[in-house]
């Protein structure tokens, strides 16, 4: 039997707090007021905000190893198929989804819009009613399918990567005038510690997480700016994508046992 209790409130309401118990809470915690109680807690979990799982359990894909680049001889070149082989990464659903080109998250594996629909806003936490801390609490919530994280929120409308190719965004995700002020240190940092962006990696039951871990992509954007930080050029950048995606069946003949992620 599932046991907990999950308190449930309109954010901003000061008024009774929403209780269920035991197998009604099921899996997960929610510590955050939860919004729209007036609307039917009911319609709330199971219509929306849901997150749309995908389907199927999380496959166990691997990324190549940075030393496995070692035989491409030009730096340039070797920067750039560094760079491709990240984008598995980057260009993954558990990223675009909370990229959007335009102002309005995606959800689940094929980038469907997000129900019930919800708008960027000018922080990137949505609108009210339904602010994204209105559903999504400071950790998944398995059992209503809720993604969550405390930082919660969508990447600023510069850093869209939804529709561009692996080149466009990795001119932008590089170029200080899109993406916050950050050098290429600060962007390993994000890349390779931030807590959300690790949250690619731990996106709750049914969803497929990001490929390998996120300690193996800090390592890979860390050696493509070793080498020049150079970007793959358009189209060819995709290509490079799904051929390093179609070799990933092999991609654990090129993990380095010595390294502990």
């Amino acid at each position: 039997m599932i046991r907990g209790r999950v308190r449930l409130r309109p954010a901003g309401s000061t008024g009774r707090t929403v209780r269920l118990d035991g197998a009604a809470a099921g899996r997960g915690r929610v510590s955050r007021p939860l919004g729209l109680a007036a609307l039917g807690l009911a319609a709330l979990v199971g219509a929306g905000c849901s997150g749309d799982a995908d389907e199927g359990p999380p496959p166990a894909v691997a990324l190549r190893t940075v030393d496995s680049f070692d035989g491409i001889a030009d730096e340039a070149e070797r920067s750039k198929a560094l760079f491709v082989e990240a984008g598995r990464v980057i260009q993954h659903p558990r990223c675009l989804n909370c990229h959007p080109s335009d102002a309005h998250p995606r959800q689940g594996a094929q980038l469907a819009m997000h129900e019930p629909p919800v708008v960027r806003g000018g922080d990137g936490h949505g609108t009210a009613p339904v602010a994204c801390e209105t559903c999504h609490q400071e950790e998944n919530v398995d059992f209503a399918a809720l993604p969550g994280n405390p930082a919660w929120h969508l990447a600023p409308s510069e850093m869209g990567w939804i529709g561009k190719s692996l080149g466009e965004i990795c001119t932008r995700i590089k170029d200080t005038s899109f993406n916050g002020g950050m050098n290429l240190d600060a962007l390993h940092e994000h890349m390779a510690n931030d807590p959300l962006v690790g949250w690619g990696w731990n996106p709750g039951e049914g969803r497929d997480p990001a490929p390998g871990t996120q300690a193996s992509f800090g390592r890979l954007i860390e050696a493509w700016i070793d080498t020049g930080a150079y970007c793959p050029d358009g189209d060819a950048g995709a290509r490079m994508v799904q051929a390093s995606a179609a070799s990933s069946d092999c991609a654990g003949c090129h993990e380095d046992a010595s390294v502990t992620d």
